[in-house]
């Protein structure tokens, strides 16, 4: 079969969020320093079509909202041989205080960096260049 396994998707979400965050200057290091951690409350994942073993993904993810407490991230996986979106997703973060776990603000410098990024509709054609609608 050689298909892509379902717990494949959940860590590209994972990797292509950590690349999102650090290229707004808001790297694990950061968390740390900050004690405060983003934690998944809820994903929604839609498969749209089967990718394989060796086929070329693009992974994209936007912003597309945030409040003192929470952000939504999206995402969108196109298949590059034939332009087709494979997958598209959303996750609810929330702030929480790494050493007591629980639900606080997030930092001035996590708000900051987040709002700037932030946009209402997906990338202009797209998660990497093709029409999200499809």
């Amino acid at each position: 079969m050689r298909h892509t396994n379902n717990v494949v998707y959940l860590a590209w979400l994972e990797q292509v969020a950590w690349a999102h965050s650090t290229a707004l200057g808001l790297g694990p290091a950061d968390y740390e320093a900050a004690g405060h951690g983003m934690v998944v409350r809820r994903h929604e994942l839609d498969y749209r079509l089967a990718t394989r073993l060796g086929e070329r993904i693009v992974l994209g993810t936007w912003l597309t909202g945030i409040d003192k407490y929470s952000l939504h991230r999206h995402y969108q996986f196109i298949r590059l041989d034939d332009g087709q979106t494979v997958f598209r997703g959303q996750t609810h973060f929330v702030c929480v205080d790494i050493a007591q776990g629980r639900v606080r603000r997030m930092p001035a410098r996590f708000q900051e960096a987040y709002a700037a990024a932030t946009r209402a509709d997906p990338p202009a054609g797209g998660a990497g260049g093709a029409d999200p609608a499809q």
